[in-house]
């Protein structure tokens, strides 16, 4: 063969080899295009914050929060907010304040051309104002006291923020409470009918009025609680002080900040008008604020207080006063039982006149048009949380969005909405929506998750046995094969009134790590869930385990009739209510090869005294653990009761300083199966909260979710790790 024939068949074989690799690439590139979703995305997700438009209707400013590294711990991480600036005009997006400290509550001047905010240095945050004309946020409050939520007055020159005031500081307090104030309420001081003011020297060989001071000295220096008050547990400790809100103005051209407002008075939520303020207050000034369960909405001015509404049995919430202040909107809902609150408007010009808003569902956002003849609200609704409109010419709700999404803060522009919203492809992103067109305006999440796998959940719908309709979500696993087989994890929610569904958004990362470990997932919401109105709420009073037990497990039934799930391999998971409702599906069945409890209520009659959540106990079950009848249901209901029948291996997680439902419930759970020989393990995380896995320590949230993969891992047929 001649040298040039060799040249052109190497070229050629060398071609085809080149050739040949490309489509073994390719192939391989079109098969597994994208990664994996991965435990450690978890710090990649960004949130953004409710978007918040100009007075003039040109710009919007909103908040994001990052996971970023913690330069003072090594290997931990600290969440982190800063404030970003969208102008509609040009579609660019900048950021207004940078570095370690975190900002919150931004909020508009009256002329748009400031901003103010609150930012964490240190151990009290305190009100910054932005000049949006150039320069770094001033301080305007140096408070001995950490400070929020400013507002500002119609004038542009005034500032109102909130603090708390513990009872003994007021009381006590020589600046803000110069007169001497006391409540007019009882403070249930067992033994006394009055406070016990009278000064005395500390001396523990005294007299009683000098024995009294040096106790008193000693619950100042933190070496006693002492507890009068119902509600002294609070999110992750007790505590024997009672807060008092209050509200404060400070003018910007200097000057001590004013206190407004009498902290004894318990204002709950206010709206700040151009004559006075409106305010939630406990509707019983006499009794113990722990025991006053009503409210009404008063109105206080340079006149004096007035009250506007009240009824008897009710409480309020969620104030919203009208452009021009002719109206007031504000939720109602009955202090006692398991119902949604309902939308009413006042006319503040004829109190008598309340417009009752058409809607059932649980309200998260309320915003007025410009004209008031709109009112414009999110509301949890069948999985997602849409805007809604409501017209008060013509008493109609309407539905503005898709109730697969969920709008999780929004304002109205000019020409239609912008909103932060969660889906199924994306945790958090801005949104403008303009008619029905919809475009994606930020980029927070958009650039990681293109080179990731997404599953998108099949939304389906069953009817119970008290004839309600019931949605679920069924996740295949990643890289899902037809044919093949997988193991399948039920995902329940808590509350019990939560909602799960694509409009969710806590839930994502878990989910779509789970369907990346080649699992299938399934969740529902059974009855009890919230989005389906008060009738769905209340069908699981007096009825916490078997009913809702029935609905999680016909959903689970339905996914597994698609023929993909290897009913070998099931596993079952949730938190708080529904670490109550696994544990209670565990004594009643087998059919599980694993399972985990997260910060449940396990024995009602205890959780009665263990959890700061104990008004469920008589929401719920109508009455205390001391009554017959009360106890013998709470005895039926509680999963502790059938604790002998637990045979499925099951791993306990529970924050330490969790006091929604009190550590104490895992440890009677553990121990008790413990003794009993059973597959158990329980995990503590230190200084953790019951809010661990949506907002608490980042090393924690990946920490719990390993080690309930690992524990699955286990038991389950999921690969090696």
């Amino acid at each position: 063969m001649s040298s040039g024939a060799e040249h052109f068949l190497y070229q050629h074989i060398s071609s085809m080899k080149h050739l040949l690799f490309i489509l073994i690439v390719f192939s391989a590139f079109s098969q597994n295009p994208k990664e994996k979703i991965q435990v450690t995305d978890l710090l990649k997700i960004k949130t953004a914050g409710k978007p918040i438009v100009s007075p003039n209707g040109n710009q919007f400013i909103y908040t994001v929060t990052s996971i970023v590294d913690d330069p003072d711990k090594k290997a931990d991480y600290m969440y982190q907010t800063h404030l970003y600036i969208g102008d509609f005009s040009s579609g660019g997006t900048r950021v207004l304040t940078s570095g370690r400290y975190s900002i919150s509550s931004p909020t508009w001047s009256p002329d748009g051309t400031k901003i103010a905010f609150t930012r964490d240095i240190g151990a009290k945050s305190q009100v910054y104002v932005l000049d949006l004309a150039g320069g770094e946020p001033q301080a305007i409050t140096n408070m001995p006291f950490s400070v929020a939520n400013p507002i500002w007055d119609a004038t542009g020159k005034e500032i109102y923020f909130q603090t708390t005031f513990t009872f003994r500081d007021y009381l006590i307090d020589s600046v803000y409470n110069k007169r001497g104030l006391r409540p007019s309420w009882t403070v249930e001081k067992a033994g006394f009918s009055q406070l016990v003011t009278k000064k005395a020297k500390l001396n523990p060989n005294g007299s009683i009025d000098e024995v009294r001071a040096y106790l008193a000295q000693n619950e100042l220096d933190k070496k006693a609680k002492v507890i009068n008050r119902l509600n002294f547990q609070e999110e992750s400790t007790t505590t024997s002080e009672f807060p008092l809100p209050a509200l404060f103005k400070i003018n910007l051209s200097g000057g001590k900040a004013v206190l407004v407002n009498n902290p004894y008075q318990r204002w709950s939520d206010f709206e700040i008008s151009s004559s006075g303020i409106y305010a939630v207050i406990p509707a019983d000034s006499l009794s113990h604020p722990d025991k006053v369960l009503d409210s009404y909405i008063g109105f206080s001015s340079a006149n004096g207080p007035k009250a506007i509404y009240q009824k008897k049995g009710y409480r309020m919430s969620n104030l919203a006063l009208s452009p021009s202040e002719k109206w007031l909107v504000f939720q109602e809902s009955k202090s006692l039982g398991v119902q949604n609150a309902s939308l009413q408007i006042i006319s503040l010009q004829q109190p008598s006149s309340l417009i009752k808003v058409p809607f059932d569902r649980v309200i998260t956002q309320i915003k007025w048009s410009s004209d008031e003849k709109i009112l414009y609200f999110t509301a949890q609704d069948q999985g997602g949380a849409p805007i809604f409109s409501y017209e008060i010419a013509t008493n109609q709700v309407k539905q503005l969005t898709s109730h697969t999404d969920g709008i999780l803060g929004f304002d109205v522009t000019k020409n239609g909405f912008i909103y932060t919203k969660t889906c199924i492809d994306n945790p958090s992103e801005i949104y403008q929506k303009i008619g029905e067109s919809e475009r994606i305006w930020s980029s927070l999440n958009l650039d990681w998750l293109a080179s990731k796998q997404i599953v998108k959940p099949a939304k389906h719908t069953f009817t119970n046995s008290k004839g309600l309709k019931v949605d679920y979500w069924v996740m295949k696993p990643t890289n899902f094969q037809a044919g093949k087989k997988y193991p399948m994890v039920l995902e329940i929610h808590g509350g019990p009134s939560a909602m799960w569904g694509t409009g969710e958004a806590s839930m994502w990362h878990e989910f779509q790590y789970y369907a990346a470990k080649g699992m299938g997932v399934v969740y529902a919401n059974p009855r009890g869930s919230g989005g389906y109105g008060s009738d769905f709420l209340a069908s699981n009073v007096k009825d916490w385990g078997a009913g809702p037990t029935a609905d999680v497990m016909k959903a689970l039934d339905l996914a597994i009739a698609e023929g993909w799930a290897d009913t070998t391999q099931l596993a079952v998971t949730g938190g708080s209510y529904a670490g109550y409702l696994v544990s209670w599906i565990v004594g009643h069945t087998n059919r599980f090869k694993v399972a985990c409890a997260q910060r449940g209520v396990y024995e009602l009659s205890t959780f009665m005294g263990e959890g700061n959540a104990w008004r469920l106990v008589p929401n719920y079950f109508g009455g205390y653990p001391w009554e017959k009848a009360t106890k013998a249901i709470l005895d039926r209901e509680s999963p502790y009761s059938y604790v002998q029948n637990i045979k499925t291996p099951l791993i306990i997680f529970h924050g330490e300083n969790d006091l929604r439902t009190g550590v104490i419930q895992s440890e009677m759970l553990y121990k008790s199966l413990k003794v009993l020989g059973r597959d158990v393990e329980y995990v503590r995380h230190p200084a953790a909260t019951h809010e661990l896995t949506r907002s608490g320590n980042n090393r924690q949230r990946i920490d719990q979710m390993l080690r309930t993969y690992e524990f699955f891992a286990r038991y389950l047929k999921i690969g090696e790790l």
